[in-house]
């Protein structure tokens, strides 16, 4: 089973294969809180109003998860969310490069690397696997067009996906006006603690307020 870190980043392919699909202080984000929520749905961790706090500190034998898990049972000071979430982002780029070598590793994406000497140039991440991206894309399909009750996993990867602008990408604009009430509901569900959602949306704004002083 792919984690979430690797399932947004399949989304974020353009069709040459760049990450390109959304600004790259969302991505940062977005990386961190998608392992926040792995752990959620792991049960390593919960939040409520004020606090997110430890259930289990047992590392997974993860590499995505593990690092941010330790980082979580080793603190002496009570965080909310918010600040998981923003200290998350400190880490996106180890989160980033082990989600994409498990990626290759297990043959869902290969390496094109065209830049000259390493140093200038695009890293390309052309698709070995398709079936493993129309399966998420189904499922997030499904999980917005639909009246079945989502499963928590595609909650959190549609909500993903729906913050960082990538709906369009799956969705046609059609799709996407009738989506629009669904989208807002499955944004508001409570299956995995919604603080973790509203903690990205609020975490977003600052530097999107940075981004347009520039």
């Amino acid at each position: 089973m792919m984690r979430l870190a690797e399932e947004f980043l399949l989304l974020l392919r353009d069709e040459d294969g760049a990450l390109s699909r959304a600004p790259e202080w969302l991505v940062r984000y977005a990386l961190g809180g998608a392992v926040l929520m792995d752990l959620a749905l792991e049960n390593r961790i919960d939040t409520d109003a004020r606090r997110l706090f430890l259930i289990d500190s047992s590392p997974m034998g993860d590499a995505l998860l593990d690092p941010m898990l330790s980082e979580i049972a080793q603190t002496n000071r009570e965080h909310d969310a918010l600040y998981w979430v923003e200290h998350a982002t400190h880490h996106a780029d180890e989160i980033r490069d082990t989600a994409l070598a498990r990626l290759v590793d297990n043959g869902v994406l290969r390496l094109s690397d065209d830049r000259v000497l390493r140093i200038f140039g695009t890293k390309h991440y052309p698709l070995a696997n398709e079936e493993a991206e129309r399966d998420l894309v189904r499922r997030i399909r499904e999980t917005l067009l639909s009246d079945t009750i989502p499963d928590p996993r595609d909650i959190v990867i549609a909500t993903l996906a729906d913050g960082c602008g990538l709906i369009g990408h799956i969705l046609s604009a059609e799709e996407m006006v009738g989506a629009t009430e669904r989208i807002g509901l499955v944004r508001q569900l409570e299956l995995i603690g919604r603080t973790f959602l509203d903690a990205l949306d609020v975490a977003v704004q600052p530097a999107a307020g940075r981004l347009d002083q520039n």
